[in-house]
């Protein structure tokens, strides 16, 4: 008799497939915001850090988007698992070709696009990456450097293209994860990130390429 493995999920992969499912059933419907964090606790009788790190899976997933100071939000009843495995099966390679030849678009049009929130994401982002960086937090800085460049996107002013950034960032934060031992690489070229979001600001496109070319080369 063949033995199969049984994959355990762990408790926010069970509450966020909760959620999924409501979603999918309209309980909780398109573009409606999601309840807060202690009434979804209550719901589903489990602790804060398991509610962040569900509604986390779920924004990754392009089911939810969180807008700071406003609430988390239904994004799409049908996320992008398909597209996220066929990710999966790739290999780093062709993922960074991918996110280099989309993020050199994104840039281009967040240059043209960008907004005052934006840019305040952008900001916010670039001070928590400096602080972990600084603090060798190599797990919050990771997160932080993906929240600039998600920031980027989400200024680009195109769906699809923040959509699939966000797929490509959550297999980036693992590639980050896995190849680096310390934040001293987040250190070194933090001073071109704040380059970035300068020419961002000014609307400098060709600059903001140049700079996000550097970047992305000495990855």
């Amino acid at each position: 008799m063949k033995n199969e493995a049984i994959i355990r999920k762990s408790l926010a992969e069970e509450v966020a497939a909760a959620i999924e499912e409501k979603i999918k059933l309209g309980d909780f419907p398109l573009e409606s915001k999601l309840p807060t964090e202690p009434e979804l606790m209550k719901q589903f009788a489990v602790g804060r850090s398991t509610i962040r790190e569900a509604v986390k899976y779920l924004s990754q997933s392009g089911y939810l988007s969180v807008q700071q100071g406003l609430g988390t939000f239904v994004k799409s009843v049908i996320g992008h698992h398909a597209l996220d495995a066929k990710i999966e099966k790739g290999n780093f390679d062709d993922i960074f070709e991918v996110r280099h030849v989309l993020e050199l678009r994104i840039i281009e049009k967040a240059a043209i696009n960008r907004t005052a929130k934006g840019l305040k994401d952008m900001a916010q982002a670039l001070k928590d990456r400096r602080k972990y960086a600084e603090s060798n937090n190599l797990t919050a800085c990771v997160e932080s450097d993906i929240a600039f460049h998600s920031a980027i996107a989400e200024s680009c002013g195109n769906n699809i293209l923040t959509a699939l950034y966000t797929t490509l960032s959550v297999h980036v934060n693992k590639f980050f994860m896995s190849i680096y031992k310390d934040t001293s690489p987040f250190l070194s070229s933090q001073k071109q990130h704040e380059e970035l979001m300068l020419a961002i600001k000014n609307k400098h496109v060709k600059q903001a390429v140049d700079i996000a070319n550097r970047i992305i080369q000495h990855i």
